[in-house]
Formats: structure tokens, C-alpha cells, sequence
């Protein structure tokens, strides 16, 4: 029998990045966060000489996490799982390589003041219509309409990159705010609807112990429907105490999930823990929202709860886990020094959210510690995978 531990020496010389979507989206999403933060740390910290085409440094920030990193590790994951939830073959080969490079080139061209905003907006739009599309094809062709929901996110990413850069090109007033905003709750809603299945299950199979955990179909229900209505008043109603109002709310709700599903068990193993973690800074940007409108606390607070510590963690936890899974490798038993990638960027998190808290005085240097952590944890990933990315699976299987 073949370790799956060990690589298969006949198959380790051949390249398979273009096998399957999750490859060359992940390793671009974890090479393009540490360029991207990079960027942004010159930007933030030196006032480095940046055109980016003359877009807001800010905005430009803002875009590339949601709509650069975030969006490849969306379309990595889903062309991976719709093709095991259908059967069907989703994107590979050159295709797949003309999909991954609109990608690449909505996300380079700013950096390297290239073209225009016109032709980026072209590229970026086109790349999630053409993700959609690609998504799109083999649940259609075996009927799962259950998926659609997915396609219906897709497109709504796409209606919020319009607005993006509607507002851009002075089309829409407010418009790069509207896009933004939506994209992160849009970001939300799939990580709440996705986490609430695989995460409780991640669990339950991940410890060495018999458990069940509880789910309730009252919460589901209700964090979504609430997660939607902060996200009217919040981005298009401008209703600042309803916000507070609901935020509490959904505070109080997603607690309620992680007492359901926590047990000791998962703090023995990094990749239980470290999407637990993520969960938990989830909860926690809904704390902070409210107190930035019931108390004199910053509203970037809440956000980097949100994105740092929430979004940019259980993706990296998420990525690897995809990764270890669909190259035949053991999922409980991650490379050495993963556990710290993931520590890394928890670490920058709690740099970016409480430490400005405690000590407002060094708020600059908290960011560039958070932004210096983040770098760290995404290239240890790069590091830690890439040659998985690259080389066939160890078990001689397709994909």
C-alpha cells in the first residue's frame, strides 16, 4: 500500500498545476496577499510612489483583499468542490490558465500602472463571470440545482465590482464604497452559509473521540436573515443604531454556535483550532461593530476583526486543508510549521484589533506589526505548499 505521507517518486518530477482549479488560485491568492501587503506596508507606512493608476491607496487596499485574494481562493475552492459534488470535470489545462491569468492581470496591472481603469474593470468583471460560467456548467449539466445559490453569490460579487468601479469612474456616486461593503458581506454571508456545514463536520471527524454536535435550524435561519439586514442599513440605509442593534444581535447568536460546537478535543489539532479561531473573530467583529456605534471605539477595529482575523485565517486554514486533501495527502498530519503560519496571522489579528485597543498611542506600529505578521503567515504558506501546488498528487490520482 502507498503511504500517503511519503511522495511517489515516478510522478514527482511531473507538473500539474493546471489539473485542478484549487492549484494555481491558491498558490496565486497566497503569493499575491504577501505582494499585496507588501504593497499596501509601503504604501501605509513610507508613502512609497505607487500611481496604481491614480485609484485611492485605501480603496485600492480594500478591493484587491476582497476582490483579489479573497475572490481566487472562492474560485480555487469551487472549482474544486463543484467537480467532487457533481463528478463532473470542471476547468483544466489552458482553459483553466486563461481563467487564472484575466485574474492575474486585473490584479498586476494597477501595481504596475499599466492601461487604464477601464481595461482592469474589464478583466476583473470578466474573471468572475467567467468563474460563474465555468461553475455554472457542470451543475447544469447534472441538474444539482441545490448549487444555484452559489451562482447567485457569484453574480452578486460581480453586480458589487460594477458599482466598485462605477464609482471609480465617477458613474455612481458612492459607488467604489457600495461595491466594497457589499463584496465583504457577500464574503460573510458565504463563509457563515459554508462554515455552518464543513466546520462542525471538520470536527466531529478531525478529533479521536465519538462527539455530535449541535446545530440549530432557528440560528441558521435567523444569522442570515440578520447578516442581510445589517448589511442594508449598514452599506445602503446608513441607519447607524439599527446597525448597533443588529450587530449585538448576531454577536450574541454566533456565540451561542461556537459554544455548540466547541470541545477540548479540537485545540489538539491546528487545522480544528485554527478555523474555531477564525469563527471566533468572526463573532468578535460583530462585538466591536456595535461597540463602534454604542461606545468611542474605531470602526476599523471591527473590520480588521472581521478580515484579519476571521476571513484572512480560516482561508489560510481552509486552503490548506483543500490542499492537503486533494493531493492524496493525510489531513492530521500537516507539514511542520503550518501550526505557525496560522499562529502568525492570529497574532497579527489580535495586533490589529486589540492591541490599538490597549495602547492608541502606537497605533501606527500595531498595524505595521499586523501587516508585518500577515506577510509571514501567508508566505510560510507559499513556502509549505507550493511544491504541492505544482507536483501531481502523491497517490497517483488525477486532480
Amino acid at each position: 500500500m502507498l503511504n500517503i505521507s511519503e511522495p511517489n517518486p515516478a510522478i514527482a518530477s511531473k507538473i500539474a498545476l493546471w489539473q485542478l482549479g484549487f492549484r494555481p488560485f491558491f498558490l496565486g491568492a497566497g503569493i499575491f496577499s504577501v505582494i499585496a501587503m507588501i504593497a499596501w506596508a509601503g504604501l501605509y507606512l513610507s508613502q512609497w510612489p505607487l500611481p496604481l493608476l491614480g485609484i485611492d491607496t485605501i480603496l485600492w487596499h480594500a478591493h484587491e483583499m476582497l476582490f483579489g485574494y479573497v475572490l481566487a481562493v472562492i474560485a480555487g475552492f469551487l472549482l474544486a468542490a463543484v467537480k467532487n459534488w457533481t463528478g463532473q470535470q470542471t476547468l483544466n489545462g489552458w482553459k483553466l490558465g486563461v481563467l487564472f491569468s484575466v485574474w492575474a492581470g486585473a490584479r498586476l496591472l494597477p501595481l504596475l500602472n499599466i492601461g487604464s481603469i477601464e481595461i482592469i474593470a474589464l478583466l476583473d468583471c470578466l474573471f468572475i463571470l467567467l468563474t460563474a460560467v465555468a461553475v455554472a456548467i457542470p451543475v447544469i449539466k447534472v441538474k444539482q440545482w441545490t448549487q444555484l445559490g452559489v451562482l447567485a453569490i457569484l453574480f452578486l460579487f460581480l453586480i458589487a465590482n460594477l458599482f466598485y468601479y462605477a464609482g471609480l469612474l465617477d458613474l455612481v456616486e458612492n459607488g467604489a464604497r457600495i461595491g466594497i461593503y457589499s463584496a465583504f458581506y457577500l464574503v460573510l454571508m458565504m463563509i457563515f452559509v459554508m462554515g455552518r456545514r464543513v466546520i462542525p463536520f471538520f470536527i466531529e471527524r478531525g478529533v479521536s473521540q465519538p462527539v455530535s454536535l449541535t446545530n440549530r435550524k432557528w440560528l441558521d435561519v435567523s444569522t442570515l436573515v440578520l447578516l442581510i439586514a445589517l448589511w442594508f442599513v449598514d452599506v445602503i440605509y446608513l441607519q447607524t443604531e439599527t446597525v448597533g442593534v443588529l450587530a449585538t444581535i448576531l454577536f450574541v447568536l454566533h456565540s451561542i454556535r461556537l459554544y455548540d460546537w466547541h470541545i477540548r478535543a479540537l485545540w489538539k489539532s491546528s487545522m480544528l483550532w485554527v478555523l474555531y479561531c477564525a469563527y471566533g473573530f468572526l463573532t468578535l467583529g460583530f462585538a466591536l461593530k456595535a461597540a463602534s456605534v454604542w461606545l468611542d471605539v474605531a470602526t476599523t477595529l471591527s473590520l480588521h476583526a472581521f478580515t484579519v482575523g476571521g476571513i484572512g485565517t480560516l482561508t489560510l486554514g481552509m486552503m490548506s486543508r483543500v490542499t492537503l486533501g486533494h493531493t492524496g495527502r493525510n489531513i492530521q498530519q500537516p507539514p511542520r510549521g503550518l501550526a505557525i503560519a496560522f499562529a502568525l496571522l492570529l497574532i497579527a489579528a489580535f495586533s490589529r484589533v486589540f492591541l490599538p485597543l490597549l495602547l492608541p498611542g502606537l497605533y501606527t506600529m500595531w498595524v505595521a506589526i499586523s501587516q508585518l505578521l500577515w506577510i509571514g503567515g501567508f508566505g510560510l504558506f507559499v513556502i509549505l505548499f507550493m511544491s504541492m501546488l505544482i507536483k501531481p498528487r502523491i497517490d497517483g490520482q488525477p486532480g
